[in-house]
C-alpha cells in the first residue's frame, strides 16, 4: 500500500564513518579480485578492521555499489574500492527528493520483519474491514507510546491493525523489561497493555516469552527509540503519529 509519509533520516552513520576517517589512509591495493564485489570487500576490510561487510551489490547508481555492514550502516563504494561514500544517497526526481539509502533500508527492514513474523505479537485488531497493518515497537513506560496508546480506538476505528512488538528502551532485565514480561504473560495480554500504558500497576508474571527476541528485532532493523512505527513496506516513522495522520500517510483518508 503506498503512503505519503515523509522519508525520514535515520541516525546519521557517524561511527562508521569515524571509523573510515580514521582508517582509510591505510588502504592499500590489493590484488586483483574476480568482482568488483570481492575488491570491495578486501579494501574494506582491510581498512577498518573488525568491520563485517554483510553484502555487497551493485546500487542504482552506475558505477557506485551498496555496501550492508555488520552495525546495519550503508555506504557505498566505487568498483576499485578507492573511493567511499558513508551517508544517504539522494535522488532528484519529478515529484521531488528520494532517499534511495531509507528505500534499500526499508526493503531490508520488510525481509527482516517478515522472515521474524507476527507470532507473539499483542495485536489491536482494525474495527471492521482491516485496511492496513503497522508494527509497532513499544515501550510501555514512553510517555508518546502511552499518548500512542490513547487513539487505539480511533486507530482501529480507521480500519489499522496495530501489532505490538517490545521494545523496552532500558533494556533486558530493566523493570520496563519485566514489566512488558508482565503484560506479556497475563491472561489478558490486550488488556493488560492498556492497564500499563493508563499507569495501572500490573500483576508480576513470568513465562516464555518473546520480548527478548522483539527486542532483538527491534535493534536489527533499527530501531533507536519509541514509539517506531514499521509500515507495511518497511518504511519506519520514528515517533508519535496523531491517528488521522496515520491514516492520511497511509492513504485511508
Amino acid at each position: 500500500m503506498s503512503h505519503t509519509f515523509p522519508r525520514l533520516l535515520p541516525a546519521s552513520a557517524t561511527g562508521l564513518a569515524a571509523g573510515l576517517a580514521l582508517s582509510l589512509f591505510a588502504v592499500v591495493p590489493v590484488a586483483q579480485a574476480e568482482s568488483p564485489e570481492e575488491t570491495i570487500t578486501e579494501r574494506l576490510n582491510q581498512a577498518v578492521p573488525g568491520l563485517r561487510i554483510d553484502s555487497v551489490s551493485e546500487s542504482v547508481v552506475s558505477g557506485l555499489y551498496e555496501v550492508r555492514t555488520n552495525n546495519r550502516d550503508m555506504i557505498y563504494a566505487t568498483e576499485d574500492g578507492e573511493y567511499l561514500i558513508a551517508g544517504e544517497l539522494m535522488q532528484l526526481t519529478d515529484e521531488g527528493v528520494v532517499n534511495v539509502t531509507e528505500q534499500a533500508r526499508s526493503g531490508d527492514r520488510a525481509k527482516t520483519m517478515e522472515a521474524f513474523g507476527d507470532d507473539g505479537v499483542i495485536a489491536f485488531k482494525a474495527a471492521g474491514e482491516e485496511k492496513a497493518v503497522v508494527s509497532v515497537f513499544t515501550d510501555i513506560d514512553c510517555p508518546y507510546c502511552r499518548k500512542l496508546h490513547d487513539e487505539m480506538g480511533r486507530i482501529n476505528e480507521l480500519g489499522i491493525t496495530v501489532n505490538y512488538y517490545a521494545f523496552p528502551r532500558s533494556g533486558t532485565g530493566t523493570p520496563s523489561f519485566l514489566k512488558y514480561e508482565s503484560v506479556w504473560c497475563s491472561d489478558d495480554p490486550q488488556a493488560a497493555m492498556s492497564r500499563a500504558k493508563a499507569g495501572a500497576q500490573i500483576e508480576e508474571r513470568t513465562c516464555d516469552n518473546p520480548v527478548g527476541e522483539q527486542y532483538q528485532l527491534g535493534q536489527r532493523i533499527g530501531v533507536t527509540g519509541t514509539p517506531a512505527i514499521v509500515l507495511e513496506d518497511g518504511s519506519m516513522i520514528r515517533g508519535y503519529v496523531p491517528a488521522d495522520k496515520l491514516a492520511e500517510g497511509l492513504g485511508l483518508l
